[in-house]
């Protein structure tokens, strides 16, 4: 049974044997999945700008409005395209390289573009992906959250099985976390103590050493769960 020191050690030593290109890796990672922050920025922004628009007469705070509102729905759209089309095949390929470099440590950079490999097959399983994942969502907060630990194998089962349908790909990966959810969270909650410090440090500790640590501790997760479930 796989605990969560055993996986952070893994992690960080993978992590620390091939240091700069988990570095950029986990910051293209980072810097895609992002994008979809820029819609709560547009909200707030729209919130901002209705309080300032009492002393505007019925027809300017109209306009104001409209102009608000289209701005808000155009960064949501141009944020909803980058995480199909850019962000996801990203991480699939960042979790490939990380994986490889816990599996054989130094791994080359070059394998994020494993990513944009067979792209329209990872198209499809990593948007139902999603699209499982805000239907759970939608049901309420907490089923969502447990969703997206019951999916989080799904990159790296992907990247080692490229042409496997997308349903196996899910159910599998829910498979592989049945029974393992609880102890990931707390594998996650481990690194609170880095986050701070990538807070403190204005997101330069988060770069140079949370993010790439994180992902490398997932990769070693992953290979770990296969290794105890005897899969292939």
């Amino acid at each position: 049974m796989w605990t969560i020191s055993e996986v952070k050690e893994t992690g960080k030593a993978a992590f620390r044997g091939n240091y700069w290109p988990c570095v950029l890796v986990a910051l293209l990672m980072g810097i895609f999945t992002g994008g979809g922050s820029a819609a709560s920025s547009a909200q707030q922004t729209s919130s901002q700008l209705s309080s300032t628009m009492n002393g505007l007469s019925s027809q300017e705070q109209i306009a104001v409005a409209a102009a608000a509102i289209t701005a808000s729905l155009g960064i949501l759209a141009v944020s909803v395209v980058i995480k199909i089309f850019l962000a996801n095949p990203i991480n699939l390929g960042g979790s490939y390289f990380f994986k490889s470099n816990v599996e054989q440590t130094p791994a080359p950079f070059a394998l994020i573009k494993h990513g944009f490999a067979n792209y329209w097959h990872n198209f499809v399983v990593l948007f139902l992906r999603d699209i499982y994942l805000i239907l759970w969502c939608m049901l309420f907060l907490v089923p969502g959250f447990i969703k997206m630990y019951s999916y989080a194998m799904v990159p790296y089962i992907l990247a080692e099985n490229p042409d496997m349908p997308a349903n196996e790909v899910i159910t599998l990966s829910r498979q592989m976390m049945n029974g393992n959810k609880g102890r990931a969270f707390l594998l996650d909650l481990s690194f609170i103590g880095w986050f701070l410090l990538g807070i403190v440090t204005a997101g330069l500790g988060f770069i140079f050493w949370t993010s790439p640590y994180i992902s490398s501790s997932h990769a070693a997760l992953y290979l770990k769960l296969k290794e105890e479930q005897g899969i292939a």
